[in-house]
């Protein structure tokens, strides 16, 4: 049976060149880049030299790169340590109603510490306004975090806007760019922003690794306390298979994602393409323009949508029906609910994610199979009149 990925949303398989990358780490390369002897200098260049890399991926001063082990984590990281280091200044959050969990969630944790929370709506495309964030803003308000890129949808934010209207009232500003970082240009001095977060595993890295673009200047207190290490704001030993990782997957992200994005972006609009024009009552959910080029979002009217991904599965297609942190619930996408959708669309819409390693082969076969399995499922749905 063939296998087909449409799931790099969730994660991405590694790139050759990365595996290649970390084999000698397996074995002769071992040390404690801590260490001072011998085993410790013989690595930590290499350290020193990912964190290059991922600094000139997003056009930061390497010293402003700290590693973490995924985007949760940093995440975390910038939402608590931000908050605990400005305690003098409020308990004020702006973040909006469609943030990955890990940031909505870990907003709504905070509540029960008597911080405050507000989250922006959003449109029927699932858009953020930045008026809104100003809207929000207070007095004591010291952190606002928006998503560059939504996991679900695709939706590309106003970030550089809302970054402005942060710096203007002189409130920290961090962006969750999980989705973003290896698929677009990304640069944090034009952007403005104070914080990035960043994963490896969403662009062709090994799981277990992530970074943290934090400005100078920026005052923080680090969620993990120890040692000494990444600047004293992330203790523990360095997880050197995934630095050298990250580093390699950001060079090679800088060096081809413009064709990537050709080639990726001319996949998905093959499919979206022809999952609307030969599946009727399908709906694109999102900005049709403002997303990324490897995401589309798609209603299947009068389905189950888990009912369609487990028979796509079992034609060997993986796809999802929104965020892998929020696989298991039963209830609809919070992200689509937010955005006011019919309930007959938003319980059957399935995330479609491309990326590298996807071929025209690979578009086509899905699109060979689908057609009948949602003609299939909708004959047993008794909303469902062809």
């Amino acid at each position: 049976m063939k296998k087909v990925y449409f799931d790099h949303n969730a994660t991405t398989p590694i790139h050759p060149k990365v595996r290649s990358a970390i084999e000698p780490f397996l074995g002769e390369k071992f040390g404690n880049p801590s260490s001072i002897h011998w085993a410790g200098r013989e690595v930590r260049a290499y350290v020193e030299e990912a964190r290059e890399k991922v600094a000139s991926l997003i056009n930061s001063d390497p010293s402003e790169v700290i590693f973490t082990s995924c985007g949760s984590e940093g995440d975390n990281m910038a939402i608590k340590g931000v908050l605990m280091g400005n305690l003098k200044k409020g308990r004020h959050i702006v973040t909006t109603v469609v943030e990955h969990p890990a940031v909505f969630r870990t907003c709504k944790f905070l509540e029960d510490f008597d911080f405050e929370v507000t989250y922006v709506p959003v449109d029927s495309y699932g858009m953020i306004d930045p008026d809104d964030v100003r809207k929000a803003i207070r007095k004591d308000t010291v952190l606002i975090s928006v998503m560059f890129a939504n996991n679900e949808t695709g939706n590309l934010f106003p970030i550089k806007e809302i970054s402005a209207i942060a710096k203007e009232n002189d409130i920290v500003f961090h962006t969750d760019a999980v989705q973003v970082v290896g698929k677009i240009p990304i640069d944090v001095k034009e952007l403005g922003v104070d914080l990035l977060t960043a994963s490896g595993h969403k662009f062709n890295a090994p799981k277990g690794i992530g970074f943290q673009y934090i400005r100078k200047g920026v005052k923080i207190l680090p969620l993990i306390s120890g040692g000494h290490q990444e600047r004293e704001l992330r203790a523990g030993t360095e997880n050197m298979l995934g630095i050298v990782a990250i580093g390699e997957a950001s060079q090679i992200a800088k060096e081809e994602m413009n064709e990537k994005s050709r080639h990726i972006g001319y996949l998905r609009d093959r499919l979206e393409k022809g999952i609307l024009e030969t599946i009727p009552y399908t709906v694109i959910n999102g900005h049709p323009e403002k997303r990324l080029y490897n995401t589309t979002n798609i209603s299947f009217k009068f389905i189950e949508a888990e009912a369609l991904l487990v028979m796509l599965d079992m034609n060997g297609i993986a796809v999802s029906t929104g965020s892998a942190c929020s696989s298991g619930a039963t209830e609809p996408s919070y992200v689509l609910q937010a955005m006011s959708l019919d309930p007959l669309c938003s319980r059957g819409a399935l995330r479609f994610s491309l990326g590298y390693g996807n071929t025209e082969e690979d578009v086509d076969y899905c699109l060979s199979v689908l057609p009948s399995l949602v003609e299939k499922i909708r004959k047993m749905s008794p909303f469902y009149k062809k």
